[in-house]
């Protein structure tokens, strides 16, 4: 199926002043308020919990009025589709949000947002997207033991831990969420992490080998 091109994934970013920042030190909440020159990073286009249909939470989704310290990057292991379409990464949010909840008896989606094969980010565990907006606070998840409270857990749809590589439409919207996440929390670039980094995993498979580049590309869009 084809792409849809409308969304122009590459012109998300825009310079403005007076963005905070702060040193992050791993698992540990950052102190805000030191000033930055670094850009604000526009939100690339974000599909919201009521977007694609998403289940209601079966218990409370907890907020941290406070920011994460980190970005903790993931892979769901699902079928590496070659279906780009919006209404994949729908689907593939709405298998997650049901493999969360049913099998692991979680409240909702344990992962902040997901990204699709096809370049399609959407908000995973609800009131994700408003914090992410507010830039002051976040939610709760349920995506890495020991560090859900101090990291956003960013998903990737497919299974990366054989040799596979992302599409360049999954890559591109990966950086430019982590580096609009960096921008609203005022996170360092360094502080982008697999999640293999906190436990015996495979998780994210390919994408921890690409940490580097990613930590690069962020830092590029950031300024």
């Amino acid at each position: 199926m084809a792409r849809d091109l409308s969304l122009g994934r590459r012109t998300f970013f825009a310079a403005a002043a007076g963005v905070t920042a702060a040193a992050a030190v791993p698992g540990v909440a950052r102190a805000a308020g030191r000033s930055s020159s670094r850009a604000r990073v526009a939100e690339p286009p974000i599909d919201a919990t009521d977007a694609w249909a998403a289940r209601t939470p079966s218990g409370e989704i907890s907020t941290l009025n406070y920011t994460p310290s980190m970005i903790i990057v993931h892979h769901t292991v699902s079928e590496n589709s070659n279906d780009f379409s919006r209404a994949q990464a729908h689907a593939h949010s709405k298998w997650v949000q049901d493999l969360h909840m049913d099998g692991n008896g979680w409240v909702d989606t344990g992962y902040n947002f997901l990204v699709s094969r096809g370049g399609f980010i959407t908000e995973g565990r609800h009131r994700s997207l408003a914090t992410l907006r507010g830039g002051s606070s976040f939610v709760f998840g349920a995506h890495t033991s020991g560090q859900n409270d101090v990291g956003i857990g960013i998903a990737n749809e497919g299974a990366y831990h054989d040799g596979a590589t992302p599409p360049a439409a999954q890559w591109d919207a990966l950086v430019q969420l982590c580096a609009h996440a960096a921008s609203q929390y005022t996170i360092d670039p360094q502080e982008i992490y697999g999640h293999m980094d906190f436990g015996n995993t495979q998780c994210p498979g390919i994408f921890h080998d690409m940490l580097p580049q990613l930590r690069d590309e962020v830092a590029a869009l950031l300024g």
